[in-house]
């Protein structure tokens, strides 16, 4: 099996939470706009393709399956690819955990564009401050701390005990807020979560990854967005 995703070219953003699932698995995929460019994912969007109608990238063609939603499209490649266990009740706490992720990217899009999608970000630089202090002091704390309850509850190494794409989500959000908020990060007590991210990043797999080309650098074009201003 062959997937296609189809993401934004030039920024990791939504899709690398997929694209990590992808390469750890060793998974083979076309990531279809780096070739073709954006506007190949418009058929999709204006609902000129068949199969399920995508709101936004990211989303996965599986044969004639089109996917969408970070969360959804895991959930998805999980089982195919052993990256989640086989029962029921850790499978559906494994969506659980990716949910309170989604959740968490979103508070982090938020710090930088409070205000609207649509506005640049000097256009909200004032309000992205009194945001950021909020994030940094209340909301990183709140959620690397749930996450880190969550490696301890699992038996220290994984949440869910063993080796799953929740590992390779939280790698992600551990590198990005290391790139955008240092300072904020360096102050969390969450052992369990930083051995956790060494871990994954070096697996052969990601750590392969992460040294190609095929890793777009952090940038301020994404979610994870490094202002200096908005560290404290």
């Amino acid at each position: 099996m062959s997937y296609q995703l189809y993401y934004w070219t030039g920024l990791q953003g939504r899709g690398e939470f997929v694209r990590l699932c992808l390469e750890d698995a060793g998974a083979a995929y076309t990531d279809v706009a780096r070739i073709e460019g954006d506007d190949v994912m418009t058929p999709f969007l204006n609902g000129e393709q068949e199969g399920a109608l995508p709101f936004a990238p990211p989303f996965l063609k599986s044969g004639r399956l089109v996917i969408a939603q970070v969360a959804n499209i895991l959930q998805y490649l999980g089982p195919r690819h052993n990256l989640v266990p086989e029962s029921e009740s850790k499978r559906i706490y494994a969506h659980q955990l990716e949910l309170t992720i989604t959740d968490f990217i979103v508070e982090v899009h938020d710090t930088h564009h409070p205000v609207a999608g649509g506005l640049y970000y000097e256009d909200q630089r004032d309000e992205a401050k009194r945001r950021s202090k909020d994030f940094r002091e209340s909301r990183i704390p709140k959620y690397l701390g749930y996450f880190e309850k969550a490696i301890e509850r699992g038996g220290g190494r994984f949440p869910l005990r063993e080796h799953s794409y929740v590992d390779l989500s939280l790698f992600q959000v551990m590198a990005g807020l290391e790139y955008a908020f240092p300072k904020a990060l360096a102050k969390q007590k969450v052992p369990l979560l930083r051995d956790l991210a060494r871990r994954v990043a070096e697996r052969p797999n990601i750590a392969a990854y992460l040294a190609s080309e095929r890793r777009v650098a952090f940038n301020t074009t994404g979610i994870f967005r490094h202002y200096p201003e908005l560290d404290g």
